[in-house]
């Protein structure tokens, strides 16, 4: 496993990261889902990976899949045209037509479970800065019981076809848990992004998704401590995570709190065009251990 201590830490290599890329995954494939609590910064840093990603000359796709929807803001979309997206999941027409069944008519329907859709991002997906192509999912339905319903049935649908997409980077930006998407993720998701503030509820909710994560068979799994004042917030988190009964992640790395991502919310266009902001060599290490770590998943590959 790989273990990198963000800005100030040493890298050491002793790669062993589970299974390997789909049979017909081709070498330019690269999968990141996003996830953590509410509010710990996740889809701030979503955006940023993504736009950064893009400007490596790479063609990103990055996917909205948390309930509060707000990567198009932060990717830099206007606030008009964000306001006006539609997500997939309350999008009724394209349920229908994909599912035979028309979401809020009852319990009971007969649908597909399985539908094709395979035009999704042609047919939803927006165009956002620097050319990041987004898609807003929406949110799964999630009554006490469980729901086996349209809405449920499409999305887990595009996840698994999305992670069958090739020639891309994709990044999805979900809630702390994952488990209504379920085995779609491993499809083609092999690397998670577990994103916590140093507060003891942020890493809680963090260990809890890198555990999903690990279940759902995704092998490159990485902490990343946001927010970070100084060396003591970042090693009383590691503290609090081994407490918490630990988890071997890929690698852990710290992101410092920057005044300016605060004053830029919820756009992080600021951010990548100053000169002044603590995170750019924080969020550049991420990128390269990330795709330090898809190298070697193409490697056992081949």
């Amino acid at each position: 496993m790989c273990e990198h201590e963000g800005l100030h830490g040493q890298h050491s290599h002793e790669h062993g990261h589970g299974p390997g890329l789909p049979e017909n995954a081709c070498p330019e494939d690269f999968r990141v889902v996003v996830t953590g609590k509410g509010g710990v910064g996740k889809t701030s840093l979503t955006a940023l990976l993504a736009r950064m990603l893009a400007r490596r000359a790479w063609q990103v796709l990055a996917l909205d899949a948390d309930p509060q929807m707000n990567l198009p803001y932060a990717l830099g979309l206007p606030f008009e045209q964000a306001a006006r997206l539609v997500p997939l999941s309350e999008n009724a027409d394209y349920v229908e037509e994909k599912t035979g069944a028309r979401p809020g008519e009852g319990w009971g329907l007969f649908f597909r479970l399985n539908p094709q859709v395979d035009d999704v991002v042609a047919r939803f997906g927006v165009m956002a800065p620097d050319n990041v192509r987004l898609l807003v999912m929406g949110n799964t339905v999630q009554p006490a019981a469980g729901c086996l319903c349209p809405e449920n049935a499409l999305l887990a649908a595009v996840v698994n076809a999305i992670g069958l997409r090739h020639g891309e980077a994709i990044l999805m930006d979900t809630q702390a848990g994952f488990e209504h998407f379920g085995r779609a993720l491993a499809r083609g998701f092999r690397h998670a992004v577990v994103v916590a503030d140093p507060t003891f509820n942020g890493l809680q909710a963090a260990l809890h998704a890198a555990r999903l994560a690990m279940d759902l068979d995704i092998g490159s799994i990485h902490l990343v401590i946001n927010r970070v004042r100084d060396d003591r917030d970042y090693e009383q988190a590691l503290e609090r995570i081994e407490t918490l009964g630990g988890f071997s992640f890929s690698s852990r790395h710290r992101v410092p709190h920057d005044d300016l991502m605060l004053r830029s919310e919820p756009s992080i266009e600021p951010l990548l065009n100053t000169d002044k902001s603590l995170l750019d060599g924080a969020l550049d290490q991420i990128l390269d251990v990330l795709l330090e770590d898809q190298e070697a998943l193409w490697q056992a590959a081949c």
